[in-house]
């Protein structure tokens, strides 16, 4: 008997003629960190970021601005979203786990944002980053997750199939 899984279900149905017009499997929704906020709250406005001394890392993470929740309507969608990487998992010289997030030095330098503005991205493989200031575009299927590290609470969750240098 042959098993389905929802992406090869939508990629044969996107293949087909049946449906015109129908999204392609590669297409993905483009995201940008103000969505991931719920109606009525604003971003951390650039003016703070970085008001803290470089010294201060330690106290950092007991700082992060309370979250005012999450959206839902990205669950179990391809998105792309741009950000930063903050490495948390390494396999060889590539990172497999990390952070994506709004700015540089997020989680690092300064405070973290909220969790709604924090996304834990995981990889199979293995994506050579060239440090913290390098933007990058996370391609995968996105949802929201609650999930507590060392840096800082996260309140979503991406698992990328594709991670590239950053482009519009």
């Amino acid at each position: 008997m042959c098993h389905l899984n929802r992406r090869t279900l939508l990629t044969g149905i996107a293949a087909s003629t049946l449906l015109p017009g129908f999204a392609r499997a590669e297409d993905y929704i483009d995201l940008d960190w103000e969505d991931l906020l719920p109606e009525g709250q604003s971003a951390i406005p650039n003016a703070l970021r970085g008001l803290l001394s470089h010294d201060e890392g330690a106290a950092m993470s007991s700082q992060q601005p309370p979250s005012m929740g999450v959206r839902t309507e990205w669950n179990g969608q391809i998105v792309r979203l741009p950000g930063f990487i903050v490495p948390i998992e390494y396999t060889g010289t590539g990172v497999t786990a990390f952070i994506l997030v709004p700015y540089v030095g997020a989680c690092v330098h300064v405070p973290p944002p909220p969790a709604n503005q924090l996304v834990f991205v995981t990889t199979s493989t293995p994506y050579e980053s060239d440090g913290l200031f390098e933007a990058v575009n996370v391609i995968g299927m996105f949802g929201v997750s609650s999930l507590s590290t060392h840096l800082a609470e996260i309140g979503y969750a991406l698992s990328a199939d594709i991670i590239e240098p950053y482009r519009v």
